[in-house]
């Protein structure tokens, strides 16, 4: 694969007792340092009018100020530093640039992956939270728009926690699809099944509040039996994942059961299912807060598009969870 990362996303120093670290980034480096075939890209900064074409203007000149004059803390999860500003911004162009790749003909060994940080999913149209500061796969998203031959983008969220940012922003808009298996109960609190779309989108946005304990199983359950069908459905030109590895059985804040395999099988079924759509595919970083699961995690993704197979779930699904994914089933008529 193709990896986006810039050194800038370093300096974004949230503190040695914050869950989103530099180390995150240091950790996944060293994995693909053993992996083969892994190549990186800087990409460029997004600039304020990509910024502006998903954010309130006011609250991204708030951020620079904020950042400006030295950081803080902005709520009790979210942190900065200067250095953030600019941080924030490659971050936000790293998905840009892995948007662009794949849009440019970059597919199998060269699938791009952005790995920069702040993460995006919890930014709002004009809040920062939940570690976020802008949107990073929405800014990409409206900048796919933006080309002649792309008329609908989807994106997938596997992250353990709900992105209520990405769905604050494209809840009304029926040419962006959404979906997001996450974990009841979880920050922020949002993402419930019923949640469907806006008036004029309905059925383009996909909420999945599994239960705690679920796992490899679940999880491609809920990719076969409603991401598949609904994809279908929406019939996209690109396809993002929201790539969190927080839902990891050793990740030190959640309760799923998603083992490092088993990102391994939802990467092949995302990869065939966009194939099956003739949809572009990228990936952008999400979450993940144990260093050597995100680490083996994001290596894994990598393999898979290097030919590795990994293996199928046995698919015996936790009852509480098929109740959740028959629900959402039945909410999007699937």
């Amino acid at each position: 694969m193709r990896f986006g990362y810039r050194e800038v996303c370093l300096e974004h120093d949230t503190g040695s007792r914050h869950p989103e670290t530099a180390d995150r980034l240091r950790a996944i480096r060293r994995a693909l340092s053993k992996r083969h075939g892994v190549a990186y890209r800087e990409g460029s900064l997004a600039d304020r009018s990509a910024l502006e074409a998903v954010h309130d203007s006011d609250y991204i000149a708030d951020v620079e100020q904020f950042c400006a004059d030295g950081g803080g803390t902005w709520d009790a999860d979210t942190v900065a530093v200067e250095e953030t500003w600019d941080a924030a911004r490659a971050s936000a162009g790293l998905a840009c640039w892995a948007v662009e790749e794949t849009l440019g003909g970059a597919d199998g060994r060269q699938t791009p992956f952005a790995i920069g940080r702040p993460p995006g999913h919890h930014a709002e149209y004009d809040e920062a939270m939940g570690f976020c500061f802008f949107n990073n796969v929405a800014v990409a998203s409206q900048q796919a728009l933006e080309h002649d031959d792309v008329d609908r983008v989807a994106v997938f969220d596997w992250d353990v926690h709900h992105g209520n940012g990405t769905q604050d922003l494209f809840y009304e808009r029926p040419e962006l699809f959404y979906m997001s298996i996450h974990e009841r109960g979880l920050f922020p609190g949002t993402g419930d099944v019923l949640e469907t779309g806006g008036p004029d989108a309905r059925k383009t946005n996909l909420n999945l509040p599994l239960p705690g304990g679920s796992g490899d199983d679940e999880y491609t359950a809920a990719v076969d039996q409603l991401l598949a069908p609904a994809l279908e459905r929406f019939d996209p030109d690109l396809l993002i994942i929201s790539a969190g590895f927080d839902a990891h059985e050793h990740d030190p804040i959640s309760r799923m059961r998603v083992s490092t395999e088993g990102y391994g099988h939802l990467t092949r079924r995302v990869r065939e299912i966009s194939d099956d759509l003739d949809a572009e595919l990228a990936f952008v970083l999400e979450g993940g807060y144990g260093l050597d699961p995100l680490a083996d995690s994001v290596g894994m993704v990598h393999e898979v598009f290097d030919g590795r197979e990994p293996i199928t779930p046995d698919g015996d699904v936790l009852s509480k969870s098929k109740r959740v994914i028959d629900d959402a089933r039945d909410a999007h008529d699937l």
